[in-house]
């Protein structure tokens, strides 16, 4: 229930068709405030809008809204209109019942005060005489089920404020309460958010790290035995790795969480087995397509044995050029490992091949798994492998 306190001998009541004007503008005002609150992400602008059509609404050069500081016991004029300088920001004023917004902060009811020189009840702050205040009116404004603070419109001009007044106010300070709430969600679930991620961005670290000593601990075995069948199979794991490896890298480092950047990841394999084919030499021509991991992972994997083939196979020990190009069209992605060495067997079979190598079964696997086509074909001279396959963006 409202605490209005009349002032005697006035009556500024409008009456007719300008009191519905008055009214329906105060509605439009609202209207207009409510869509502002919701679009609203910080709070400052959004109070200070507030006060700004509040003012309006009412018809007075005066509002403010008042910031209850619990800590301090004080509501502090955080933003509002029409105050000389030094009030919004610094001022601070009492949270007993000796003022109307004391009052409205402590009892949770709307206060109108029309005649505050003759208040008997309420004593007007010093900075509010200073402005010729003579008419106050507050109402409370909770968000999360506290008190978040009070909003008042003060004028000093004669007149009256009234119920459907209190109502226009309460109006504004419930869209504040709800504008608050929600902010506060929104940045609770940033934190937990950012949180979330920065425990991903470790956990992916800590995978690249270990596999980086996985790795380390099969070069120190590729130094203990030199027999060249174990030391290929050491190096064709160590390369598998190794993809795994930068996909993870790529995934800690990125700006998005989860998401990979072919084009580095490409890249980054092909140089690592460049840097073990010391004579041979790769091309890359990859296209900057963003990737999910788990699509990612299994492309890097490809990539990987597609390029460990044409090092081992299509020029020998005297080396030579190797070309990589990954690049997504009308809904596919085409990767394509090409060389200019010997080509392939007269009696190619891949079906016949992936029963005796295991780098033809994670092909013919991985290509499985990303729903695509994978082909060998004569580049004359050389040999290109080309895997075609959905892009998983569409």
């Amino acid at each position: 229930m409202a605490v209005v306190e009349q002032a005697h001998g006035e009556d500024s009541e409008i009456a007719g068709a300008g009191q519905l004007h008055y009214r329906l503008r105060q509605q439009s005002v609202l209207a207009a405030f409510g869509i502002e609150a919701l679009r609203a992400r910080d709070l400052d602008p959004m109070l200070r809008r507030a006060t700004e059509l509040c003012a309006e609404g009412m018809r007075s050069r005066f509002c403010k809204f008042l910031e209850y500081r619990a800590d301090q016991d004080t509501l502090l004029v955080r933003t509002g209109v029409g105050w000389a300088a030094g009030v919004v920001g610094s001022t601070e004023m009492r949270t007993d019942l000796g003022s109307p917004a004391g009052f409205a902060l402590q009892t949770g009811q709307g206060v109108i005060s029309n005649d505050l020189e003759g208040e008997e009840r309420f004593c007007t702050p010093r900075f509010m005489a200073e402005h010729g205040i003579r008419r106050a009116i507050n109402v409370l404004v909770e968000a999360s089920g506290r008190c978040y603070g009070v909003l008042e419109v003060d004028s000093p001009d004669e007149g009256r404020f009234e119920e459907a007044d209190l109502a226009f106010m309460q109006g504004f300070a419930n869209l504040i309460g709800v504008a608050i709430e929600r902010q506060e969600a929104e940045r609770r679930l940033a934190e937990a958010v950012e949180h979330q991620q920065l425990l991903t961005r470790e956990a992916s670290h800590r995978v690249k790290n270990s596999l980086a000593l996985v790795s380390a601990m099969l070069n120190l075995q590729k130094q203990e035995d030199d027999d060249p069948r174990v030391l290929r199979m050491l190096n064709d794991a160590q390369a598998r790795i190794a993809a795994i490896a930068q996909t993870h890298d790529q995934l800690w480092r990125g700006d998005r969480l989860g998401v990979v950047s072919l084009d580095d990841l490409a890249c980054g394999i092909a140089e690592q087995l460049s840097q073990q084919a010391k004579n041979h030499r790769i091309m890359c021509d990859i296209e900057a397509i963003e990737m999910n991991a788990d699509i990612a992972i299994p492309i890097g994997l490809m990539l990987t044995e597609l390029l460990t083939n044409a090092i081992k196979y299509a020029y020998g020990e005297e080396g030579g050029t190797i070309h990589v190009g990954l690049h997504a069209a009308e809904g596919r992605i085409v990767l394509a490992v090409r060389d200019s060495g010997r080509g392939l067997p007269a009696d190619f079979d891949m079906k016949a091949a992936s029963r005796h190598s295991l780098g033809m079964r994670m092909i013919a696997s991985l290509a499985r798994q990303l729903r695509g086509d994978i082909r060998f074909e004569d580049a004359a001279p050389g040999t290109c492998a080309t895997l075609t396959m959905p892009d998983p963006r569409d």
